[in-house]
């Protein structure tokens, strides 16, 4: 009985998203699939600024950036040497048309559901009202009041802008200007040196603009192994990438010729172009969230377990709720979001999601790949572990594709055996990382990967190297 009127209860909310991100899209179809009625509220384009104007570009890039790297390295693969032009033309065409494509095929994906998609903007003006704002071809502008019995905030995140820039998409980019820029930089200075500017790095001088890399730390990836550091500093500096180690940008001049980056350490930095990959901002302001009562830190809306804010019928997930910024935590937010608002987790046992599980990748050449616990910070914490290391180069398949670049290391429970973490640098390190994270998700111990049978040869047969 008690499950019948939780039925009854929720099979006809309606469920109000703002923002249009993984996040936000995974919930309205999780939730209409659940027999809710779904308002999506989005202002740019379905399916995330953040997701299909920088992640999904930004990785279409670095494909071809490796398909020229590969022409180019053909003749020690007993190939002919060819020669390769980039076609920058071409290729914004064809980062355009994958945007395209992508949106076009959620948005059918929604529609099919039911869902209304509203173009506008969306902010609250009461515990469950939504006011959303629309704007005609002419200019003018609407509101439309909607009552939501569930509302879910997914608006994103921006890239961060120093006072000291002056971003003006032409000389001085930020992330949002460069898939692809208006020109192909002959020389790129990038500031920051987290995922983001490694990635940037690693595009442009494969496109064949020269690079540095301004780097306010000792090492690129602060929050990475400095094992799988040393590997992509080796990289960049054998490809001819220019590191400022310890280095912060203080200031960025225009001149005649190019952009001058001043660090305060008294370097200058000069290039034709200046990209920022200085970190993001939440895209909270303007949405009302705090006149409601919402508590807030920093400009992220705080969550519990649930991805419940202190508001119990408003919920946020993606960037905005100050998680793990990764496409794949926001759509399992958005999932989770959909199945307790609409109360299947109240009589039945279910996982909450744990973030030190998820996995992440950095679309390097090489890749690199992380999940769970960290062998630096297990050290720092006086955790006891076991370390296990293997490199590439004794993997058949490695020597087969000419790239033994890269190890695979695991970290383990030396009591139980129990699989607590990895890291994987090498080719195809964000495809092979989830045989890790599968084996953290299930519990799996090292003995459960010594004994599976890998594919011979493959480079996943260096996993279960790594384990024994």
């Amino acid at each position: 009985m008690v499950v019948n009127e939780m039925a009854a209860s929720t099979a006809s909310r309606h469920f109000v998203i703002i923002g249009g991100g993984p996040g936000g899209t995974a919930c309205a179809t999780h939730a209409a699939r659940l027999g809710a009625k779904v308002t999506l509220i989005e202002k740019d384009i379905v399916g995330g600024a953040a997701h299909l104007l920088d992640c999904i570009p930004s990785k279409a890039m670095i494909a071809t950036g490796s398909a020229m790297s590969m022409m180019n390295d053909a003749t020690e693969m007993g190939l002919a040497k060819v020669d390769v032009v980039l076609d920058f033309e071409a290729l914004g065409r064809r980062v355009e048309d994958i945007e395209n494509r992508l949106e076009t095929t959620l948005t059918e994906l929604l529609v099919s559901q039911g869902v209304r998609i509203i173009e506008g903007v969306g902010r609250m003006v009461g515990t469950h009202e939504v006011e959303v704002t629309t704007s005609a071809e002419d200019g003018s502008q609407s509101t439309e009041l909607i009552t939501g019995d569930v509302i879910v905030v997914s608006t994103g995140s921006r890239p961060r802008i120093p006072d000291w820039a002056n971003v003006d998409g032409d000389r001085v980019l930020s992330t949002r200007h460069a898939y692809p820029p208006p020109r192909l930089p002959d020389h790129l200075i990038v500031v920051g040196s987290g995922v983001t500017g490694v990635e940037f790095v690693h595009m442009f001088n494969s496109f064949g603009s020269n690079v540095t890399l301004i780097v306010s730390r000792q090492q690129v990836l602060p929050e990475k192994d400095p094992e799988v550091a040393a590997v992509l500093e080796q990289t960049f500096l054998d490809r001819g990438v220019d590191l400022f180690m310890g280095a912060r940008a203080e200031s960025i001049e225009q001149t005649d010729t190019g952009v001058e980056v001043r660090c305060d350490d008294g370097r200058v930095a000069r290039g034709s172009h200046v990209l920022l990959a200085i970190g993001s901002i939440p895209n909270s302001q303007g949405l009302g969230l705090e006149e409601i009562g919402v508590e807030m830190s920093s400009g992220y809306v705080q969550i519990d377990h649930n991805c419940r804010s202190t508001v119990p019928h408003l919920y946020a997930a993606g960037d905005v709720s100050g998680k793990l910024p990764l496409s794949s935590v926001a759509t399992m937010q958005g999932r989770k979001i959909a199945e307790h608002a609409m109360g299947l987790h109240a009589n039945s046992p279910h996982r909450h999601i744990d973030y030190d599980k998820a996995a992440s990748a950095i679309f390097t050449n090489p890749e690199i790949a992380d999940v769970g616990v960290a062998e630096a910070d297990a050290f720092a914490e006086g955790r006891k572990i076991r370390v296990t290391k293997v490199p590439f180069s004794m993997s058949a398949k490695a020597l087969i594709n000419n790239d033994s670049r890269g190890f695979v290391k695991i970290v383990s429970d030396p009591a139980t055996g129990v699989v607590m973490g990895g890291s994987i640098v090498g080719r195809h390190a964000a495809e092979l990382i989830s045989v890790l994270a599968l084996a953290i998700s299930a519990n799996l111990t090292v003995k459960d990967l010594v004994e599976s049978l890998f594919v011979h040869p493959a480079l996943a047969e260096v996993l279960g190297e790594a384990a024994e």
